[in-house]
Protein backbone atom coordinates (compact mmCIF):
# COMPACT_ATOMS: atom_id res chain seq x y z
CA UNK A 1 0.00 0.00 0.00
CA UNK A 2 2.82 2.37 0.93
CA UNK A 3 4.62 1.51 -2.29
CA UNK A 4 1.48 2.38 -4.24
CA UNK A 5 1.22 5.73 -2.50
CA UNK A 6 4.91 6.42 -3.23
CA UNK A 7 4.42 5.61 -6.89
CA UNK A 8 1.34 7.81 -7.15
CA UNK A 9 3.21 10.58 -5.34
CA UNK A 10 6.11 10.36 -7.78
CA UNK A 11 3.72 10.46 -10.75
CA UNK A 12 1.96 13.48 -9.30
CA UNK A 13 5.26 15.24 -8.69
CA UNK A 14 6.28 14.60 -12.29
CA UNK A 15 3.00 16.06 -13.61
CA UNK A 16 3.38 19.03 -11.25
CA UNK A 17 6.89 19.73 -12.49
CA UNK A 18 5.70 19.64 -16.10
CA UNK A 19 2.91 22.04 -15.17
CA UNK A 20 5.36 24.42 -13.51
CA UNK A 21 7.54 24.33 -16.61
CA UNK A 22 4.55 25.42 -18.72
CA UNK A 23 3.86 28.26 -16.27
CA UNK A 24 7.52 29.32 -16.41
CA UNK A 25 7.57 29.13 -20.20
CA UNK A 26 4.55 31.44 -20.46
CA UNK A 27 5.94 33.82 -17.87
CA UNK A 28 9.28 34.26 -19.60
CA UNK A 29 7.63 35.93 -22.58
CA UNK A 30 6.16 38.68 -20.44
CA UNK A 31 9.09 39.02 -18.03
CA UNK A 32 11.38 39.48 -21.03
CA UNK A 33 9.36 42.57 -21.82
CA UNK A 34 8.87 43.58 -18.19
CA UNK A 35 9.50 47.23 -18.86
CA UNK A 36 6.23 47.31 -20.75
CA UNK A 37 4.17 45.63 -18.04
CA UNK A 38 2.33 47.27 -15.19
CA UNK A 39 3.62 46.17 -11.79
CA UNK A 40 0.26 44.84 -10.71
CA UNK A 41 0.31 42.45 -13.65
CA UNK A 42 3.75 41.18 -12.67
CA UNK A 43 2.49 40.61 -9.16
CA UNK A 44 -0.49 38.68 -10.52
CA UNK A 45 1.78 36.44 -12.57
CA UNK A 46 4.03 35.78 -9.57
CA UNK A 47 0.95 34.88 -7.57
CA UNK A 48 0.14 32.21 -10.16
CA UNK A 49 3.43 30.48 -9.43
CA UNK A 50 3.00 30.83 -5.65
CA UNK A 51 -0.51 29.41 -5.80
CA UNK A 52 0.66 26.50 -7.94
CA UNK A 53 3.44 25.62 -5.51
CA UNK A 54 1.06 25.78 -2.56
CA UNK A 55 -1.41 23.53 -4.35
CA UNK A 56 1.30 20.96 -5.03
CA UNK A 57 2.39 20.96 -1.40
CA UNK A 58 -1.16 20.32 -0.23
CA UNK A 59 -1.73 17.56 -2.77
CA UNK A 60 1.52 15.81 -1.87
CA UNK A 61 0.30 15.48 1.71
CA UNK A 62 -2.77 13.46 0.70
CA UNK A 63 -2.69 9.68 0.57
CA UNK A 64 -4.09 9.28 -2.92
CA UNK A 65 -4.30 11.13 -6.18
CA UNK A 66 -7.75 10.53 -7.62
CA UNK A 67 -7.31 11.97 -11.10
CA UNK A 68 -4.88 14.00 -13.17
CA UNK A 69 -6.52 16.01 -15.94
CA UNK A 70 -4.01 16.74 -18.70
CA UNK A 71 -4.60 19.96 -20.60
CA UNK A 72 -2.37 20.24 -23.61
CA UNK A 73 -0.66 23.59 -24.07
CA UNK A 74 -1.89 25.14 -27.33
CA UNK A 75 -4.70 22.62 -27.74
CA UNK A 76 -7.07 23.83 -30.45
CA UNK A 77 -10.65 24.39 -29.23
CA UNK A 78 -13.33 22.24 -30.81
CA UNK A 79 -15.05 25.31 -32.28
CA UNK A 80 -12.95 27.75 -34.24
CA UNK A 81 -13.63 30.29 -36.97
CA UNK A 82 -12.11 30.34 -40.45
CA UNK A 83 -9.78 33.16 -39.48
CA UNK A 84 -6.22 34.44 -39.44
CA UNK A 85 -4.10 37.29 -38.17
CA UNK A 86 -2.85 39.38 -41.09
CA UNK A 87 0.32 41.42 -40.75
CA UNK A 88 1.89 43.74 -43.31
CA UNK A 89 5.53 43.94 -42.26
CA UNK A 90 9.17 43.93 -43.33
CA UNK A 91 12.32 42.11 -42.31
CA UNK A 92 13.55 45.15 -40.38
CA UNK A 93 10.45 45.03 -38.15
CA UNK A 94 11.51 41.70 -36.63
CA UNK A 95 12.28 42.82 -33.06
CA UNK A 96 9.15 44.90 -32.56
CA UNK A 97 6.99 42.29 -34.24
CA UNK A 98 8.29 39.44 -32.09
CA UNK A 99 7.54 41.43 -28.94
CA UNK A 100 4.01 42.09 -30.17
CA UNK A 101 3.43 38.47 -31.13
CA UNK A 102 4.73 37.20 -27.78
CA UNK A 103 2.15 39.36 -26.04
CA UNK A 104 -0.62 38.36 -28.42
CA UNK A 105 0.18 34.70 -27.93
CA UNK A 106 0.30 35.04 -24.15
CA UNK A 107 -2.91 37.03 -23.95
CA UNK A 108 -4.92 35.04 -26.46
CA UNK A 109 -3.61 32.84 -29.21
CA UNK A 110 -1.67 30.19 -27.27
CA UNK A 111 -5.13 28.88 -26.32
CA UNK A 112 -6.56 29.03 -29.86
CA UNK A 113 -3.66 28.60 -32.30
CA UNK A 114 -5.08 30.75 -35.08
CA UNK A 115 -2.77 31.01 -38.12
CA UNK A 116 -0.81 34.05 -39.23
CA UNK A 117 -0.44 35.58 -42.68
CA UNK A 118 2.64 37.82 -43.09
CA UNK A 119 2.77 40.00 -46.19
CA UNK A 120 5.68 41.99 -47.60
CA UNK A 121 6.49 43.76 -50.85
CA UNK A 122 9.97 42.22 -50.58
CA UNK A 123 10.86 38.56 -49.86
CA UNK A 124 11.05 37.58 -46.19
CA UNK A 125 14.46 36.30 -45.10
CA UNK A 126 14.87 32.77 -43.76
CA UNK A 127 16.02 34.28 -40.45
CA UNK A 128 12.84 36.36 -40.21
CA UNK A 129 10.67 33.32 -40.85
CA UNK A 130 12.49 31.16 -38.31
CA UNK A 131 12.42 33.77 -35.56
CA UNK A 132 8.74 34.51 -36.10
CA UNK A 133 7.83 30.83 -36.00
CA UNK A 134 9.67 30.47 -32.71
CA UNK A 135 7.27 32.77 -30.83
CA UNK A 136 3.86 31.80 -32.24
CA UNK A 137 1.62 28.76 -31.84
CA UNK A 138 -0.35 29.04 -35.07
CA UNK A 139 0.69 28.06 -38.57
CA UNK A 140 2.64 30.76 -40.42
CA UNK A 141 2.10 31.80 -44.04
CA UNK A 142 4.59 34.20 -45.65
CA UNK A 143 3.46 35.99 -48.80
CA UNK A 144 5.03 38.29 -51.38
CA UNK A 145 2.80 41.14 -52.52
CA UNK A 146 2.22 41.14 -56.29
CA UNK A 147 3.93 44.05 -58.01
CA UNK A 148 0.64 45.27 -59.50
CA UNK A 149 -0.68 45.79 -55.96
CA UNK A 150 2.32 47.85 -54.85
CA UNK A 151 2.98 50.13 -57.81
CA UNK A 152 1.41 52.95 -59.77
CA UNK A 153 -1.60 52.05 -61.92
CA UNK A 154 -1.46 53.41 -65.45
CA UNK A 155 -4.08 56.07 -64.71
CA UNK A 156 -1.87 57.79 -62.13
CA UNK A 157 0.39 60.65 -63.26
CA UNK A 158 3.64 59.83 -61.47
CA UNK A 159 5.08 63.32 -62.06
CA UNK A 160 2.06 64.85 -60.38
CA UNK A 161 2.35 62.32 -57.55
CA UNK A 162 6.03 63.23 -56.98
CA UNK A 163 5.19 66.94 -56.95
CA UNK A 164 2.40 66.28 -54.47
CA UNK A 165 4.78 64.47 -52.13
CA UNK A 166 7.23 67.35 -52.32
CA UNK A 167 4.45 69.78 -51.49
CA UNK A 168 3.34 67.66 -48.53
CA UNK A 169 6.90 67.65 -47.18
CA UNK A 170 6.97 71.44 -47.36
CA UNK A 171 3.60 71.64 -45.57
CA UNK A 172 4.78 69.08 -43.00
CA UNK A 173 1.91 66.69 -43.60
CA UNK A 174 2.63 63.55 -41.61
CA UNK A 175 4.04 60.75 -43.81
CA UNK A 176 3.00 62.76 -46.88
CA UNK A 177 6.47 62.69 -48.39
CA UNK A 178 7.04 58.94 -47.97
CA UNK A 179 6.33 57.21 -51.27
CA UNK A 180 6.12 53.77 -49.62
CA UNK A 181 3.50 55.04 -47.19
CA UNK A 182 1.20 55.99 -50.06
CA UNK A 183 1.55 52.50 -51.51
CA UNK A 184 0.91 50.98 -48.08
CA UNK A 185 -2.31 52.97 -47.57
CA UNK A 186 -3.58 51.96 -51.00
CA UNK A 187 -2.65 48.31 -50.41
CA UNK A 188 -4.35 48.12 -47.01
CA UNK A 189 -7.41 49.89 -48.41
CA UNK A 190 -8.05 47.62 -51.33
CA UNK A 191 -5.65 44.73 -51.83
CA UNK A 192 -4.50 42.84 -48.74
CA UNK A 193 -7.65 40.73 -48.71
CA UNK A 194 -7.10 39.81 -52.37
CA UNK A 195 -3.79 38.07 -51.69
CA UNK A 196 -4.11 34.34 -52.52
CA UNK A 197 -3.07 33.43 -48.97
CA UNK A 198 -6.22 35.12 -47.68
CA UNK A 199 -8.59 33.20 -49.96
CA UNK A 200 -9.02 30.35 -47.47
CA UNK A 201 -10.24 32.60 -44.65
CA UNK A 202 -13.50 34.40 -43.81
CA UNK A 203 -12.25 36.52 -40.89
CA UNK A 204 -9.12 38.60 -40.32
CA UNK A 205 -7.50 40.33 -37.37
CA UNK A 206 -5.04 43.01 -38.36
CA UNK A 207 -1.87 43.31 -36.29
CA UNK A 208 1.11 45.64 -36.61
CA UNK A 209 4.65 45.56 -35.20
CA UNK A 210 5.25 47.33 -31.87
CA UNK A 211 1.65 47.33 -30.69
CA UNK A 212 0.79 46.03 -27.21
CA UNK A 213 -1.91 43.78 -25.83
CA UNK A 214 -2.45 44.51 -22.14
CA UNK A 215 -5.30 42.20 -21.10
CA UNK A 216 -6.11 38.52 -21.00
CA UNK A 217 -8.61 37.75 -23.77
CA UNK A 218 -10.51 34.79 -22.34
CA UNK A 219 -12.92 34.32 -25.25
CA UNK A 220 -12.65 34.07 -29.03
CA UNK A 221 -13.32 37.45 -30.71
CA UNK A 222 -13.69 35.76 -34.09
CA UNK A 223 -16.44 33.49 -32.82
CA UNK A 224 -18.04 36.42 -31.03
CA UNK A 225 -18.24 38.29 -34.34
CA UNK A 226 -19.53 35.25 -36.19
CA UNK A 227 -22.23 34.35 -33.67
CA UNK A 228 -23.48 37.91 -33.20
CA UNK A 229 -23.77 39.01 -36.81
CA UNK A 230 -20.88 41.49 -36.60
CA UNK A 231 -18.84 42.40 -39.65
CA UNK A 232 -16.33 44.94 -38.32
CA UNK A 233 -14.70 45.43 -34.93
CA UNK A 234 -12.41 48.16 -33.60
CA UNK A 235 -10.72 49.34 -30.41
CA UNK A 236 -9.87 53.00 -31.08
CA UNK A 237 -11.60 55.68 -33.13
CA UNK A 238 -10.17 59.15 -33.65
CA UNK A 239 -10.34 62.18 -35.94
CA UNK A 240 -8.23 62.21 -39.09
CA UNK A 241 -5.73 64.95 -39.91
CA UNK A 242 -7.73 67.18 -42.26
CA UNK A 243 -4.74 68.05 -44.49
CA UNK A 244 -4.30 64.40 -45.52
CA UNK A 245 -7.79 64.01 -47.03
CA UNK A 246 -8.92 67.34 -48.55
CA UNK A 247 -11.11 65.73 -51.25
CA UNK A 248 -11.94 62.32 -49.76
CA UNK A 249 -15.36 63.30 -48.44
CA UNK A 250 -16.51 65.00 -51.63
CA UNK A 251 -15.28 62.04 -53.66
CA UNK A 252 -17.25 59.72 -51.39
CA UNK A 253 -20.37 61.86 -51.74
CA UNK A 254 -20.08 61.66 -55.53
CA UNK A 255 -19.77 57.89 -55.32
CA UNK A 256 -22.89 57.66 -53.18
CA UNK A 257 -24.84 59.88 -55.55
CA UNK A 258 -23.79 57.85 -58.59
CA UNK A 259 -24.35 54.46 -56.89
CA UNK A 260 -27.54 54.88 -54.88
CA UNK A 261 -28.49 51.27 -55.58
CA UNK A 262 -25.52 50.11 -53.49
CA UNK A 263 -26.31 52.19 -50.40
CA UNK A 264 -28.54 50.54 -47.76
CA UNK A 265 -31.32 52.57 -46.19
CA UNK A 266 -29.94 52.01 -42.69
CA UNK A 267 -26.25 52.63 -42.20
CA UNK A 268 -23.78 54.43 -39.93
CA UNK A 269 -23.23 57.64 -41.86
CA UNK A 270 -24.35 59.69 -38.86
CA UNK A 271 -21.11 58.61 -37.16
CA UNK A 272 -18.98 60.43 -39.74
CA UNK A 273 -21.25 63.38 -40.63
CA UNK A 274 -21.15 66.76 -38.90
CA UNK A 275 -24.09 69.10 -38.33
CA UNK A 276 -23.56 70.77 -41.70
CA UNK A 277 -23.45 67.57 -43.71
CA UNK A 278 -19.67 67.51 -44.00
CA UNK A 279 -17.10 65.04 -42.76
CA UNK A 280 -16.39 65.24 -39.03
CA UNK A 281 -13.14 63.30 -39.67
CA UNK A 282 -14.10 60.42 -37.34
CA UNK A 283 -12.70 57.05 -38.32
CA UNK A 284 -11.89 53.66 -36.85
CA UNK A 285 -8.15 53.31 -36.34
CA UNK A 286 -7.42 50.44 -38.68
CA UNK A 287 -4.12 49.28 -37.18
CA UNK A 288 -6.45 47.12 -35.07
CA UNK A 289 -9.48 45.72 -36.79
CA UNK A 290 -11.26 42.39 -36.78
CA UNK A 291 -13.44 42.00 -39.81
CA UNK A 292 -15.43 39.88 -42.18
CA UNK A 293 -13.43 39.39 -45.36
CA UNK A 294 -16.65 38.84 -47.29
CA UNK A 295 -17.53 42.46 -46.57
CA UNK A 296 -14.30 43.70 -48.14
CA UNK A 297 -14.80 41.32 -51.06
CA UNK A 298 -18.38 42.52 -51.60
CA UNK A 299 -19.63 44.31 -54.71
CA UNK A 300 -20.35 47.44 -52.67
CA UNK A 301 -16.94 47.86 -51.05
CA UNK A 302 -15.08 46.83 -54.21
CA UNK A 303 -16.95 49.45 -56.21
CA UNK A 304 -16.17 52.10 -53.60
CA UNK A 305 -12.45 51.30 -53.49
CA UNK A 306 -12.16 51.23 -57.28
CA UNK A 307 -13.88 54.62 -57.46
CA UNK A 308 -11.45 56.11 -54.95
CA UNK A 309 -8.47 54.52 -56.65
CA UNK A 310 -9.40 56.09 -59.97
CA UNK A 311 -9.72 59.49 -58.27
CA UNK A 312 -6.02 59.37 -57.39
CA UNK A 313 -6.14 60.53 -53.79
CA UNK A 314 -3.89 57.77 -52.53
CA UNK A 315 -1.05 59.44 -54.48
CA UNK A 316 -2.07 63.06 -55.09
CA UNK A 317 -3.13 63.45 -51.46
CA UNK A 318 -2.40 61.15 -48.52
CA UNK A 319 -5.60 59.20 -48.11
CA UNK A 320 -5.15 56.67 -45.33
CA UNK A 321 -6.64 53.20 -45.17
CA UNK A 322 -8.29 54.07 -41.83
CA UNK A 323 -10.70 56.71 -43.17
CA UNK A 324 -11.24 54.69 -46.35
CA UNK A 325 -12.18 51.55 -44.42
CA UNK A 326 -14.28 53.62 -42.04
CA UNK A 327 -16.25 55.39 -44.74
CA UNK A 328 -16.87 52.05 -46.39
CA UNK A 329 -18.05 50.54 -43.10
CA UNK A 330 -20.31 53.45 -42.23
CA UNK A 331 -21.75 53.60 -45.75
CA UNK A 332 -22.62 49.92 -46.09
CA UNK A 333 -23.10 48.61 -42.52
CA UNK A 334 -25.37 49.52 -39.64
CA UNK A 335 -24.52 49.86 -35.96
CA UNK A 336 -25.61 46.33 -35.12
CA UNK A 337 -22.91 45.05 -37.49
CA UNK A 338 -20.04 47.05 -35.93
CA UNK A 339 -18.53 46.33 -32.52
CA UNK A 340 -16.30 48.27 -30.13
CA UNK A 341 -13.98 45.84 -28.34
CA UNK A 342 -13.93 47.85 -25.13
CA UNK A 343 -12.62 44.79 -23.25
CA UNK A 344 -9.40 44.40 -25.29
CA UNK A 345 -6.50 46.37 -23.89
CA UNK A 346 -4.61 47.69 -26.90
CA UNK A 347 -1.86 50.24 -27.47
CA UNK A 348 -0.63 51.76 -30.69
CA UNK A 349 1.59 54.73 -29.95
CA UNK A 350 0.54 57.10 -28.57
CA UNK A 351 -3.01 55.87 -27.86
CA UNK A 352 -4.61 53.32 -25.54
CA UNK A 353 -7.87 51.43 -25.49
CA UNK A 354 -8.07 50.17 -21.91
CA UNK A 355 -11.00 48.32 -20.29
CA UNK A 356 -12.86 49.86 -17.37
CA UNK A 357 -14.09 48.56 -14.05
CA UNK A 358 -14.12 44.82 -13.40
CA UNK A 359 -12.67 44.06 -16.84
CA UNK A 360 -9.51 46.00 -15.97
CA UNK A 361 -8.50 43.37 -13.40
CA UNK A 362 -7.25 41.25 -16.30
CA UNK A 363 -5.04 44.10 -17.57
CA UNK A 364 -1.86 45.99 -16.86
CA UNK A 365 -2.97 49.21 -18.58
CA UNK A 366 -4.51 52.06 -16.60
CA UNK A 367 -8.12 52.72 -17.49
CA UNK A 368 -7.66 56.49 -17.16
CA UNK A 369 -5.14 56.33 -20.04
CA UNK A 370 -7.80 55.11 -22.50
CA UNK A 371 -8.25 57.66 -25.28
CA UNK A 372 -11.99 58.20 -24.78
CA UNK A 373 -11.16 59.20 -21.18
CA UNK A 374 -7.87 61.05 -21.59
CA UNK A 375 -8.42 62.62 -25.03
CA UNK A 376 -12.19 63.09 -25.36
CA UNK A 377 -11.79 65.85 -27.93
CA UNK A 378 -9.76 63.59 -30.23
CA UNK A 379 -11.69 60.38 -29.66
CA UNK A 380 -14.89 59.48 -31.52
CA UNK A 381 -15.65 56.27 -29.62
CA UNK A 382 -18.31 57.66 -27.30
CA UNK A 383 -20.02 59.20 -30.35
CA UNK A 384 -20.29 55.69 -31.75
CA UNK A 385 -21.67 54.34 -28.48
CA UNK A 386 -24.32 57.06 -28.34
CA UNK A 387 -25.73 56.29 -31.79
CA UNK A 388 -29.04 54.38 -31.71
CA UNK A 389 -29.23 50.89 -33.10
CA UNK A 390 -31.28 50.69 -36.32
CA UNK A 391 -34.12 48.82 -34.66
CA UNK A 392 -34.44 51.37 -31.82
Amino acid sequence: MAAGRDLRGMLFLLVALVGLFVVWRDLRYDFSFASDLHQTELARRKEVVTTTLTSIAVQMQTETVTEVVQIKQGQTPAERASAAFVILTRNKDLKGLRETLAQLEDRFNRRYNYPYVFLNNEPFSDDFKARIKSVVSGECHFGLIPNEHWSYPDYINQTRAAEARKDMIERKIIYGGKESYHHMCRYESGFFYRHPLMDQFKWYWRVEPDVKFACDIDYDPFMFMQKNGKKYGFTISIKEVAETIPTLWNTTMRFMKENKHLIPEKNLMDFVTDSKGGYNRCHFWSNFEIGDLDFLRSEQYSAYFDYLDRAGGFFYERWGDAPVHSLGVTMFLNKNEVHWFDDIGYFHGPLWNCPKGEANKKCWCLEEDSIETRNKGWSCTLNFVALPAPDA
